[in-house]
């Protein structure tokens, strides 16, 4: 006997309760009081409608500090990587010279590397050189290791534009710059915004790092604030936790929404070439 296929509806009404009722349950929970995370059910609506709960994020776990920490970090880290990846990239694809397939094949090995093996020696590093008690080991740790990943990504978008672009800029009189800033980098805006956004995700959730070189008060990250969150109420207080991470995860999606259609084409951007 056959089995019969479902239908796609079914599918798709699945899909919409795994990824919609965590995000609708962390939603709602922010609302709630203390009494009704210990009394009512978990799929119980709120009761009380507890607005407060995101004042009280806010203020008591400094949500405000780390959100800038994050930012401070992230968003300069990300800038330098993109450009020198996309440039390595640029230099390893396009280019022709001697040893650069040796080359990428080091990027290569650099994404293999898990950071719990450099940690050590990049914190004695830091240590050494007097930036420890600053964010700049975060920033420089974030830039170096993605940019394997970075390299990686955007030379197989480099690969998939055909080569008589840049020959024919060469006849034109374009300089190896002018090809990369007026030719390669606006034929790579989609690119860019996919590994962007990939990176950023990665940088902004990360917490081993953060939590190695900026584990002070003033210097906490966002997700080293929500580590430590429960310790600042001494016990834990449910509505204001759940309103804390509602903050963070409905940001990125928000993030993620806008920038959905350049992430769509830059996942097929690279997949043929020509």
């Amino acid at each position: 006997m056959r089995l019969r296929r479902a239908p796609l509806w079914i599918a798709v009404a699945a899909l919409l309760v795994i990824v919609g009722y965590p995000l609708v349950w962390l939603f709602l929970g922010s609302f709630k009081s203390q009494r009704e995370f210990l009394e009512e059910p978990t799929w119980a609506l709120p009761q009380e409608w507890s607005f407060e709960n995101y004042a009280t994020a806010w203020d008591t776990a400094g949500l405000g500090s780390a959100l800038l920490n994050s930012t401070v970090t992230v968003v300069p880290a990300l800038f330098c990587m993109l450009l020198f990846g996309t440039a390595a990239a640029f230099a390893l694809e396009v280019l022709v010279w001697k040893g650069r397939g040796a080359v990428l094949m080091i990027f290569l090995a650099g994404i293999m590397v898990p950071a719990q093996m450099i940690l050590l020696p990049l914190f004695s590093a830091y240590f050494q050189t007097g930036l420890t008690g600053s964010l700049w080991p975060l920033f420089l740790t974030y830039t170096a290791t993605g940019m394997p990943l970075t390299v990686f990504l955007m030379a197989t978008y480099f690969r998939a534009i055909p080569r008589e672009v840049f020959e024919a800029a060469t006849l034109d009189g374009a300089s190896i710059y002018r090809q990369f800033f007026s030719i390669a980098v606006p034929m790579m805006r989609n690119g860019l915004f996919t590994v962007g956004l990939v990176q950023f995700f990665f940088f902004w959730n990360d917490l081993l790092i953060s939590l190695t070189f900026a584990n002070s008060g003033k210097l906490r990250t966002l997700q080293v604030a929500l580590l430590n969150f429960n310790g600042n109420f001494g016990t834990t207080q449910y509505g204001p936790l759940f309103a804390a991470v509602s903050i963070n995860v409905f940001a990125l999606l928000a993030i993620y929404l806008v920038l959905n259609q350049s992430i769509q084409k830059g996942l097929t951007a690279g997949a043929v070439k020509g």
